[in-house]
């Protein structure tokens, strides 16, 4: 029987408090790439496993690092002097019954065709080299996927949170980040790399955005052209985010660590698109959390859900199920403002009965929680219920980890 816990917390919704911080670390930001490729590597390991033994085996892709390369920038087109590092750790399963899985090929290919799909100055095969670290798995965890039973046990004991709605600063950070990635940007502005981080700070209805995006330096060809087709790229930024918002008061900044009359030390330039090329390492857990951005006020777990494995590892599963769990309380249950979801688990039980599962409601003034928490108790109840599917969609990469 499933400890579901439900309470009133008396705050003001975060919409409605006077300071709000939010972040966002895009497609090419040294975080972003470990954290997605790592979860691509586990979701091509979990169609390999389900392919050839019709189950998913231990593992857990979740320590990887990109370690910065080094490159000479120039007006017009730099170089790569040394290539960028990508590290794979942890562990997974290498052989059933004599049956060997190529895990480091398949985690390799896979970090290749990542690259060559999102990354568009990145040639996987010569600005990248590959160290695989996945070792086997410790014999009492391997073992939670011999045991019988609907449900795998849990592969850590752990604790999640998820919330909703998502705020409108939180919407519009993710809204601007996909923007400036998005293909017609790049159409119309090549020369922006895919490395961008959105800041947003809120004050009431005041809202000031630090951003972030890297240059390409062979489509600059001058720093009086950089300056330039900056100030075009922020005229287009504000008429984006206005059109987006009702704010009032909006302050843009692009870049603050340029100075003219610097030389190359003034101006964001990068040669493949990302500071991983030069200037900034990666790793697995620092980008965003699963809800596409970094919401500093709200409560976070502290698990990276990157990589970990979808039918054992709460750390993924609680993780983005709490999130779930919320939007589903506050789309279908009337009266409430702000939802939180909390789930525990202990290592070894079945994943779908946690430990304990909390929801901290905020209420309209007018709705009372008696009202409200037989309804919330049934949408908690009826998600774990349908956890086996949850899981498989995970493996499939239907939910997004950053």
């Amino acid at each position: 029987m499933v400890n579901v816990v439900i309470d009133e917390l008396k705050q003001i919704p975060l919409s409605k408090q006077r300071i709000e911080i939010c972040e966002r670390k895009g497609l090419g930001h040294p975080d972003f790439i470990c954290d997605s490729i790592m979860d691509e590597v586990s979701i091509a390991l979990s169609k390999e496993y389900l392919k050839r033994f019709g189950s998913i085996m231990h593992h857990n892709i979740d320590k990887g690092l990109l370690v910065a390369g080094e490159v000479e920038r120039k007006f017009g087109g730099g170089k790569v002097i040394k290539p960028m590092l990508l590290v794979f750790g942890d562990r997974a399963t290498f052989n059933v019954d004599n049956e060997q899985i190529p895990v480091e090929e398949i985690a390799i290919k896979t970090a290749k065709e990542w690259f060559k799909k999102h990354l568009r100055f990145v040639d996987p095969e010569v600005h990248v080299k590959y160290q695989v670290e996945l070792k086997r798995g410790a014999e009492s965890l391997v073992d939670i996927f011999k045991r019988k039973g609907e449900f795998l046990g849990a592969n850590d004991t752990s604790a999640a949170v998820g919330y909703a709605p998502m705020t409108e600063t939180e919407k519009l950070v993710l809204e601007i980040e996909k923007f400036l990635n998005g293909k017609e940007f790049k159409k119309e502005h090549p020369e922006t790399g895919e490395d961008v981080k959105v800041m947003a700070l809120r004050k009431n209805k005041e809202l000031n955005l630090t951003i972030a995006m890297a240059f390409v330096d062979k489509f600059i060809e001058s720093e009086s052209a950089y300056f330039k087709r900056k100030e075009e790229i922020l005229e287009e930024l504000n008429q984006f985010v206005k059109s987006k918002t009702t704010m009032e008061n909006i302050e843009i900044d692009l870049n603050t660590l340029d100075m003219r009359g610097r030389g190359m030390a003034g101006m964001y330039l990068t040669v493949l698109g990302t500071s991983a090329d030069d200037g900034d390492c990666g790793q697995v857990g620092r980008g965003n959390r699963v809800s596409g951005v970094i919401p500093l006020n709200r409560p976070v777990g502290s698990e990276a859900a990157a990589g970990k494995n979808p039918v054992s590892h709460v750390g993924k599963i609680y993780t983005i199920l709490t999130y779930r769990i919320a939007e589903d309380i506050y789309k279908k249950v009337p009266g409430i403002q702000e939802v939180y979801v909390w789930l525990l688990s202990q290592i070894g039980k079945p994943i779908n009965m946690p430990k304990i599962a909390s929801v901290q409601l905020i209420l309209d003034p007018l709705t009372s929680i008696k009202n409200v928490s037989s309804d919330v108790e049934d949408i908690v109840k009826g998600n774990l219920d349908n956890l086996k599917k949850f899981c498989m969609d995970l493996a499939y990469g239907k939910y997004p980890v950053c």
